[in-house]
């Protein structure tokens, strides 16, 4: 089921996001359930709260080389945690929750998670380049920071110009 994306200025996604303690059918249908809306909304990565679940979840799907996103590629990431991270990336980043804005943030280029599975298992990985930037750009929706709060004053200042034009309110 494809579910609505909220969108910025909403404040559901300045909520910090809670534990998932139970790796049930239920956590199972959402994250279908978020992977489908991912996909209908040409998204890379969804943060559960993008779809007004207050959850620590997200998933990755970075597309291959030939532009297709692989179901075996997707990353289900729930309570992740950053164990190490190093070297700088600058990447133009957007988000499905801030339509249409489009800016560089600087991330880590490469980061070392421990996370959980759909099934509860304890897992790490490490990751790098788009992929870690997805990561983290995620992560940050669970503690309600959106990639907009990383600008600099001045391309904060160019955002909300923008909002104000297409009839949004700044907060």
């Amino acid at each position: 089921m494809i579910l609505d994306v909220i969108h910025y200025p909403n404040k559901i996604l300045r909520k910090i996001s809670q534990k998932v303690l139970n790796f049930d059918s239920s956590l199972h249908t959402l994250l279908d359930d978020m992977y489908e809306t991912m996909l209908a909304k040409n998204g890379v990565g969804l943060a559960a709260i993008q779809v007004a679940q207050p959850l620590c979840i997200l998933l990755v799907n970075i597309p291959r080389e030939d532009g297709e996103q692989y179901k075996e590629d997707l990353l289900e990431i729930i309570n992740p945690t950053i164990l190490e991270s190093s070297g700088e990336i600058l990447w133009n980043e957007g988000c499905l929750s801030v339509p249409g804005f489009y800016e560089e943030v600087k991330r880590f280029n490469t980061i070392t998670i421990k996370y959980h599975d759909r099934t509860g298992n304890e897992c790490q990985g490490q990751f790098e380049d788009f992929t870690a930037v997805a990561l983290q750009h995620e992560m940050d929706h669970l503690n309600g920071v959106l990639f907009i709060d990383k600008l600099s004053l001045l391309k904060r200042k160019k955002f909300e110009k923008e909002l104000k034009k297409n009839g949004y309110k700044v907060v």
